[in-house]
């Protein structure tokens, strides 16, 4: 099974304090991690959603599929929360680390996922927060970015119309 279909999986893995892992009603011993090296401290740290702990681990060497979703929900989590200064700082950061590590990370993702990109919110969250700051040109870019790799943020005008209303609201139209 690919790390993309086991991140979604309805059984999430969870880590205990007894160094073991559990899966529904299986127990998954530590020495199982051999036979799948991507479930690393990143990998258990994402699967959290614990802000602190992936935080911990953000600069753990890891595969490139566990350093995107990493980096996506550390994004998607300091976004839910940018109104205040410290976690919009941080959905800064770790947006723009994304995207410059993203060209690799696309491989990486491709191959994993039979050459189909996933949606990419941390494109969306990014260029939402940039507008609000007021930075319409770097909130444009990181939108045509997302288009040149062919993603879709989930709406009916995808990434074209987000910069139409980016552009409305800058009164560039």
């Amino acid at each position: 099974m690919n790390l993309f279909k086991l991140f979604f999986k309805k059984d999430k893995i969870e880590k205990t304090d007894t160094q073991s892992f559990t899966k529904k009603n299986e127990i998954i011993e530590e020495n199982d991690d051999q036979n799948h090296p991507e479930w690393d401290d990143v990998f258990y740290a994402r699967a959290t959603n614990d802000l602190n702990k992936m935080l911990e681990v953000v600069n753990v060497k890891t595969d490139l599929v566990n350093r995107h979703f990493l980096l996506q929900t550390i994004v998607g989590e300091t976004y839910k929360l940018r109104d205040q200064e410290n976690f919009k700082n941080l959905c800064l950061k770790y947006s723009e680390i994304h995207l410059l590590e993203f060209p690799e990370i696309a491989l990486a993702l491709k191959k994993d996922m039979d050459g189909v990109l996933p949606r990419v919110s941390t494109f969306q969250n990014y260029a939402t927060l940039l507008t609000e700051l007021g930075e319409f040109e770097k909130a444009i870019s990181v939108c045509e970015m997302a288009i040149s790799y062919e993603l879709s943020d989930g709406t009916k005008s995808d990434y074209e119309g987000r910069i139409e209303r980016i552009k409305k609201k800058n009164n560039v139209i």
